[in-house]
């Protein structure tokens, strides 16, 4: 998959534990409702966004990833993040050709999923 966008935001590097680091990334897509996409550089990839800044026009390859989680009550839960491998600058920007192939990751921390509801199919909002 792809996401196509302006960068809105890079994070400093993370040393998570002493095998692992990750780098966040937003960026925000330009359509009619634009979104704010948050996603993570692991491992290696962390040192592609060395060479780009906040308003850069780019298109970044990703990996969406799922998990399941059980709770200390027996709750299960799920989880997903969003792993960037590739970064490139996109129209306009000379393109930085950094392509490279994903390695698998350690999990990260990421959100739950909120329920959906009856309600949810009554609202008109675009999101």
């Amino acid at each position: 998959m792809e996401i196509n966008g302006i960068i809105k935001k890079i994070g400093d590097t993370q040393q998570v534990t002493d095998s692992f680091r990750k780098r966040e990334l937003v960026v925000t897509t330009e359509e009619q409702y634009p979104q704010h996409i948050l996603m993570e550089f692991v491992q290696d990839k962390s040192s592609l966004l060395d060479n780009y800044a906040v308003g850069d026009k780019v298109s970044v390859g990703i990996n969406i990833r799922g998990r399941e989680w059980t709770s200390p009550q027996g709750e299960i839960k799920y989880f997903n993040s969003i792993h960037g491998w590739r970064i490139e600058k996109s129209a306009g920007g000379a393109a930085a050709n950094e392509s490279q192939s994903f390695a698998g990751a350690a999990p990260t921390s990421a959100a739950p999923m909120a329920p959906l509801s009856d309600e949810d199919e009554d609202d008109d909002l675009p999101f």
